[in-house]
C-alpha cells in the first residue's frame, strides 16, 4: 500500500477552498485548509504536510511571500501554486519562491490531482495552457534546479 500523501490548502475564497478540497479528497489526506499565507505557515510547522496548494493573491500574506518563507525555514513540502494568474511573470515569481508546481483555477480539475501526483515524483508541474515564447525558459530553468 502506498504512503497517504497529505495536503495543505491556502485560499482566501472559501468556495474555491471547499472546491479544491473536493477535487483533492478522493486521493489524498487534506489535512487542513486555511485563508491567508500566514494561516498557512502556522499550520505547515504543526501538520508537516507533503505539498502545499497555495493561491497567489491572498490578504495578510499572498501565496508568493509565503512560500519564500516556507523555503527559508527548510520545509520539505512540495508547493504547488493554484491560481488565476496566466502571465508569465507570476510564473517566474512563483519559480523563484519555490513553487514545484503552477496549476490555473480553470483547470483545476483536469490539472491539479495530477499536479500533485507529478511534484510527489520530484518533477515539476505547470498548466498546460501556459504558453508563449517566455514561459519555456522559465519552465527548463525550474526543470534544472529540480535535478
Amino acid at each position: 500500500m502506498s504512503e497517504i500523501i497529505r495536503l495543505l490548502i491556502a485560499d482566501d475564497h472559501v468556495e474555491m477552498r471547499e472546491k479544491v478540497v473536493g477535487t483533492l479528497e478522493a486521493e489524498y489526506s487534506v489535512v487542513g485548509a486555511v485563508s491567508d499565507g500566514q494561516q498557512m505557515l502556522d499550520l505547515e510547522s504543526r501538520l508537516r504536510p507533503d505539498v502545499v496548494i497555495l493561491d497567489i493573491s491572498m490578504p495578510v500574506m499572498n501565496g508568493i511571500e509565503a512560500a519564500t518563507r516556507l523555503k527559508q525555514r527548510a520545509s520539505t513540502a512540495r508547493i504547488i501554486f493554484l491560481t488565476i494568474h496566466d502571465e508569465p511573470a507570476y510564473l517566474r515569481a512563483a519559480l523563484d519562491a519555490g513553487g514545484n508546481g503552477y496549476v490555473i483555477k480553470s483547470r483545476l480539475a483536469s490539472d491539479l490531482c495530477l499536479s500533485v501526483r507529478e511534484v510527489m515524483a520530484g518533477r515539476l508541474f505547470v498548466s498546460p495552457t501556459i504558453t508563449g515564447p517566455l514561459v519555456q525558459p522559465l519552465v527548463k530553468e525550474a526543470q534544472i534546479r529540480l535535478m
